[in-house]
């Protein structure tokens, strides 16, 4: 596949009781992404295990700085849901 945009991941970790503590910041977190679905530069999200222990992204951007970018201004990040990130690139072959 010959993409000339670069794909990357971004991966969540979550507090332990995300399930109890994401409802007040839940239709912001959503709209954040949905804003960046939108734009064409988010591919797909979503929580990682039942019950969540993360989420994954997948991005279609030109670097890691906008992923970052998408991080800094998440309400989950600003409201302490999140205890660590990474973003990686990710090479699509199929």
């Amino acid at each position: 596949m010959d993409d000339p945009t670069p794909n990357f991941v971004l991966i969540y970790d979550y507090v332990a009781d995300i399930s109890e503590r994401r409802g007040p910041h839940r239709a912001a977190h959503l709209g954040h992404a949905n804003d960046w679905k939108d734009e064409g530069r988010l591919i797909s999200g979503g929580a990682l295990g039942s019950p969540p222990t993360g989420a994954l992204f997948v991005f279609s951007v030109d670097g890691p700085w906008e992923v970052e970018t998408f991080v800094l201004e998440d309400p989950y990040v600003t409201n302490d849901l999140v205890t660590g990130h990474k973003i990686l690139p990710w090479t699509v072959v199929v």
